[in-house]
């Protein structure tokens, strides 16, 4: 039973991010099935919508899987360097109720930020940066800089 309980609380995300999934890949064949119902009523304001919300599943159904592609790859990514044992350390200052420090996230930042810079075409840099600017609070620099890892890190691959 222990071990139950320790695999959920390990794989916790991942249980979310498949109940999400189910979720959205419900709704996205509702949307499929009330358009297709919709393109076969014989209004043209009615075809129209249809074919407008036709739309919808479409888009939500390649927002899904390159989301789950993003996560699947940076996973990858973290397993590599946790081999390597070069994941950054979690080592901020916390408040009590357990959110960083900005003041250290912004202090941690500058290192990892420096090392991107001289190794720019290092993978391993740039997910670290990624990592800072996440503790840092900004989400959309800790994407575009994973999203620069990925690439880096899918071009290196493909020359092996």
């Amino acid at each position: 039973m222990g071990n139950v309980v320790a695999a959920l609380k390990s794989n916790r995300t991942k249980i979310w991010v498949g109940a999400v999934t189910l979720l959205l890949v419900f709704y996205l064949v509702v949307s499929f099935q009330r358009s297709v119902l919709l393109l076969g009523d014989p209004n043209p304001v009615a075809k129209a919508i249809g074919a407008a919300y036709l739309v919808l599943p479409a888009i939500g159904a390649w927002a899904l899987v390159r989301e789950l592609l993003f996560g699947a790859r940076t996973e990858q990514m973290a397993k590599v360097l946790e081999a390597e044992g070069g994941l950054p350390e979690d080592n901020l200052q916390r408040t009590p109720a357990g959110r960083i420090v900005r003041e250290s996230a912004d202090a941690e930042f500058e290192k990892y930020r420096a090392e991107a810079e001289s190794a720019p075409d290092d993978w391993r840099s740039w997910f670290r940066l990624s990592c800072a600017y996440d503790a840092a609070g900004d989400r959309k620099r800790a994407r575009a800089s994973m999203r620069d890892a990925l690439r880096i890190f899918r071009d290196q691959r493909a020359v092996r």
